[in-house]
């Protein structure tokens, strides 16, 4: 199928032509003829199938359609994160470039002005993160009652995030007559319950069995140890065909600590996490989508939303302690039914980690023999985990008892 048969307007058409856009994805040869029914649609989808022109086609169509001239807010899409937000933006942007559509996107983090003074120009779509919008809104900048398209993105991960509170909030306050699209990527019960408060008699999509990877990434493991990763890493990076890498960390500080020691070994990088600047992440994303930097160091919170076009290369520095992170993380890659490759380091702290993963995705994933830097540490089994607790809860009673008897000055002199 191609888009020209989906019943796709003309101005539309031209600016996916231009982006080179021919063939629609799943998620979006079965919900663009959908939404452009004005159903409401409950999807299952995971990252990098294309859902952000599944549902902004379609919104863009129907506005377009109404020709209103009106300043207000007609369509509102909420989404987890700043980075998910703008990129959205821009793809609303890059398919309504021959409509008279206008757009914004808000989010915390930077000052408010340039937001507002859009606002107040006037919009027909708005892409929000949920604490801004209800910042705005308690300011009086933001009236909801004209809402005509409602998009919850990343439901999942907007509840991982404690987002929860926010979207009843934003709920209560939408029309009750309008068209409202539901995306996640798994579908947990809290999902459903919450799809059940916005969503009226939905068409349901599932493009892909929940937390799957794609057919296109090749995967690869080397067990190594914790005190190896660096050397690794270094090691797999002198692979010169790896010129656009994601690489990511668990925890903010250990993201910095590799972009510190990948910079001393002249390999350009930087890091993208919750402490940086909003205009330091856009510059360091704009960097590597330029190919300016050669690794992009991420945490799973800042890289949700990340869209490179034809990014290969994903290295999983550490293993995610929850499986489908892992299908998020390396579904970056692979993406729109390009090639990807998916390298993981597991030390053996993390050996438990890499089970729960391969018995999510029902795969064995493939280690590499050939690696300078082996797993040494046997893994602990069962047993040596539970003396190990016990030991670790033994020291820390007798630390504090130390310190009590020698008067809280520290259990050691």
């Amino acid at each position: 199928m191609r888009f020209e048969e989906l019943n796709i307007i003309a101005p539309i058409l031209r600016a996916l032509k231009e982006e080179n856009y021919t063939e629609p994805t799943s998620i979006q040869e079965q919900a663009i003829p959908l939404l452009l029914d004005r159903n409401d649609i409950m999807a299952s989808a995971q990252t990098g199938t294309g859902k952000t022109a599944a549902f902004a086609i379609p919104i863009l169509q129907h506005l377009e359609n109404e020709n209103s001239n009106s300043k207000k807010i007609k369509a509102l899409v909420l989404t987890p994160t700043r980075e998910l937000a703008i990129q959205i933006g821009e793809s609303f942007s890059t398919y309504g470039k021959y409509t008279s559509i206008k757009n914004t996107v808000i989010f915390g983090g930077v000052n408010q002005n340039k937001q507002t003074n859009a606002i107040k120009n006037g919009v027909d779509v708005l892409i929000a993160t949920p604490g801004r919008l209800l910042d705005l809104m308690n300011q009086g900048f933001i009236n909801l009652k004209d809402i005509q398209y409602f998009v919850l993105d990343e439901a999942d991960r907007m509840l991982d995030m404690g987002f929860i509170h926010d979207i009843r909030k934003v709920i209560a306050v939408l029309p009750q007559k309008r068209q409202s699209l539901f995306f996640s990527a798994t579908m947990p019960d809290a999902i459903v319950e919450l799809s059940r408060k916005i969503l009226n008699q939905p068409k349901k999509i599932a493009v892909t069995p929940v937390s799957s990877t794609a057919e296109t990434i090749q995967q690869y493991l080397y067990y190594t140890n914790k005190s190896s990763k660096k050397d690794l890493l270094l090691h797999i990076l002198k692979d010169p065909k790896m010129d656009q890498v994601l690489l990511f960390d668990r925890t903010k500080h250990g993201a910095d600590r590799i972009v510190k020691e990948l910079k001393k070994k002249n390999i350009s990088a930087a890091a993208i996490h919750g402490d940086k600047a909003q205009n330091q992440r856009q510059k360091a994303l704009t960097q590597f989508k330029d190919k300016e930097i050669r690794v992009l160091v991420a945490t799973d919170i800042a890289a949700r939303g990340i869209d490179i076009d034809k990014l290969q290369y994903v290295i999983n520095y550490d293993i995610p302690n929850i499986a489908e992170t892992y299908v998020h993380r390396i579904g970056r890659s692979g993406r729109a039914g390009e090639e990807g490759v998916s390298i993981s380091l597991c030390e053996p702290e993390e050996n438990a980690y890499l089970k729960d993963i391969e018995k999510l995705i029902k795969q064995k994933i493939p280690v590499v023999k050939e690696n300078p830097f082996p797993q040494t540490d046997k893994p602990m089994t069962t047993a040596e985990k539970k003396e190990f607790e016990k030991e670790k809860q033994r020291r820390k009673q007798e630390f504090f008892a130390n310190r009590k008897k020698n008067g809280n000055r520290g259990g050691r002199r």
